[in-house]
């Protein structure tokens, strides 16, 4: 098909649930991406935060390859090796506990809204959640996101749910009530304008949760396979969840989520109690653990805290030029640049210069390259990002 083709067939053939950037892309390796002219992109935003080692990763590939020609899928009711391989992966590099293996990071939220139910047997259902959070566009996840604008024409929403102001303490002890089962939130608000949890909310919170038996849930759907620095951003904090998210780049590009439980409350959820048919698969497992086999064999985690330092040196430089930059923050390589002014059009600006950023909440750039990305790679995109800063008039 040429690119007229295509754009027809997804006007003809595929809702319009998307804003899409009328750009086709038919290959991507590492850092770039290519169009199919053969415009090549430097890409700071691979796929929302999924590419964490970067678009088809050699150890992501070969994994795939060995294990598409032997078994790709097969029920839940059955064993097989990669299931287990990666379950005992995610723990050891994250809290004794037990997974359930799902399709996305939605997936993940319902299991865990499900499973905080299940623990607080009827008497209990009651779920707190952050003022900009974002946990998935399925309905239970929709509601617990705290953001209106997500959840406009879907009502009526499911019970149940409270949203507090992130990083409130005052607010959120004030909102606890005697049906309160479970209190989740992201630990860096990502499609919420890249707010970070502060360190003593968090520690606090934990420490709320201990005392009255709520469920600590942190959803690290973006923050987990060491976007922050570390594999899982709960570790800069110094607490351990009762139950974690996790989804997108846990799969090395392909689609998977996970719901982590404390193994001490883990038998709350009996068989039959939830499924999920595709989770889990052996394919989708064996890219998983390829994933987790290069940032570890790749460095990558003291690459993300290095290049993450480094980024956010260079943003601050560039504050100091620019009016319009309010504010940069963030940890590792997940970066927010809040603007005085609308992002759109930098964003735009800097794609037609061969650089791939995000936009969210209107004014905030959102930065998430690769966790392999190079100081040359970086000095690059920042000069990208320069010049279309200036084109902007801003």
């Amino acid at each position: 098909m040429n690119k007229a083709e295509i754009f027809k067939a997804y006007d003809d053939h595929i809702l319009s649930t998307y804003t899409r950037i009328p750009a086709i892309f038919v290959k991507g390796k590492g850092m770039t991406l290519i169009d199919i002219t053969g415009k090549k992109y430097l890409d700071f935003f691979p796929g929302w935060g999924v590419n964490n080692v970067g678009h088809c990763h050699p150890k992501v590939m070969s994994a795939v390859r060995d294990q598409i020609g032997k078994l790709i899928h097969i029920p839940n009711n059955l064993y097989h090796p990669q299931q287990a391989k990666l379950a005992k992966e995610i723990i050891q590099n994250s809290f004794p506990g037990k997974v359930f293996f799902c399709n996305s990071g939605a997936e993940a939220c319902e299991a865990a809204i499900k499973f905080a139910r299940a623990y607080g047997k009827g008497e209990r259902f009651e779920i707190i959640t952050m003022e900009n959070s974002f946990h998935g566009r399925t309905l239970g996840a929709l509601t617990a996101t705290g953001q209106p604008k997500y959840q406009e024409g879907f009502a009526p929403l499911v019970p149940g749910f409270k949203t507090v102001p992130f990083n409130d303490l005052t607010a959120l002890k004030a909102a606890i009530m005697d049906k309160t089962v479970a209190i989740m939130f992201e630990l860096i608000q990502g499609e919420g304008g890249i707010n970070v949890a502060q360190q003593d909310f968090v520690q606090e919170v934990r420490k709320i949760c201990t005392e009255k038996n709520i469920l600590l849930i942190l959803d690290e759907v973006q923050t987990g396979m060491g976007r922050t620095g570390e594999m899982f951003g709960f570790k800069h904090y110094k607490v351990t969840p009762d139950l974690m998210l996790l989804a997108k780049a846990l799969g090395g590009g392909l689609p998977i989520g996970t719901l982590v439980v404390k193994k001490e409350i883990a038998d709350t959820f009996k068989p039959g109690m939830h499924a999920s048919t595709f989770g889990g698969s052996p394919l989708v497992c064996k890219a998983a653990l390829g994933a987790f086999k290069a940032i570890k064999s790749e460095k990558m985690l003291p690459n993300t805290k290095k290049m993450g330092a480094y980024l956010l040196e260079q943003l601050g430089e560039l504050q100091k030029k620019f009016h319009c930059i309010k504010e940069v923050r963030g940890l590792g390589l997940m970066i927010g640049v809040e603007l005085t002014g609308e992002g759109k059009g930098i964003v735009e600006a800097c794609f037609e210069r061969g650089l791939i950023i995000n936009c969210t909440h209107g004014n905030v750039l959102r930065i998430m390259p690769a966790l392999n990305v190079t100081r040359k790679q970086i000095n690059r995109a920042l000069h990208i990002l320069e010049e279309s800063i200036k084109s902007n008039n801003l």
